[in-house]
């Protein structure tokens, strides 16, 4: 059980995650989140995308954050900010953070380290369509995790296999998805 005297490890709230998971035991409607996104294109290989909130046990919760895509100079951009698939990576390792970091404080280890470093390798035949054999996107991507803390190299290894398994973005970059698109003109 959580420690209540210890009840903020590695920066999280412990009674809180408690609270959080025991409502949704009670009530599966609360573990339905939804996150949306826009995103306008501003010129040359630019974009802002713009989140303004999300939706949690069907209840709507505002929130304002911008952020900006751009390609290198090399590849036609101003370099003015991350590309696409820099903020694909960025997101992948952001949510595994949170899971590595989670799960830690879940067993009270004090993290001292944790860093994410992703690679993924494209080949711009198939983004550019000139070869349809091949794909547009990454067929591997590496990363490797570095953690350091009061926990056992053991205590370690499971937090690793239990990201594997729970972390959404890790879920939706290892496996295919289905996306639905559609396009409205004007």
């Amino acid at each position: 059980m959580l420690d209540t005297v210890k009840s903020r490890v590695n920066g999280l709230d412990l009674n809180a995650l408690g609270e959080v998971v025991e409502a949704i035991e009670q009530d599966a409607s609360k573990a339905k989140v939804s996150f949306d996104v826009t995103t306008r294109w501003t010129g040359q290989t630019r974009s802002e995308t713009i989140v303004d909130g999300f939706t949690i046990a069907g209840e709507r919760v505002a929130r304002s954050h911008k952020i900006v895509a751009d390609e290198p100079c090399e590849l036609l951009g101003a370099d003015s900010a991350p590309n696409p698939q820099e903020l694909l990576m960025a997101a992948v390792n952001a949510c595994m953070s949170v899971g590595y970091a989670a799960g830690a404080a879940l067993k009270g280890i004090t993290l001292d380290k944790l860093e994410i470093r992703t690679k993924g390798t494209l080949d711009l035949r198939g983004f550019l369509g000139l070869d349809d054999s091949v794909p547009a996107g990454y067929e591997v991507v590496d990363y490797e995790v570095t953690i350091a803390g009061n926990g056992t190299p053991e205590q370690f290894e499971e937090i690793h296999q239990t990201v594997m398994k729970t972390s959404p973005n890790y879920f939706n970059l290892n496996r295919p998805i289905r996306m639905n698109g559609s396009l409205r003109v004007g």
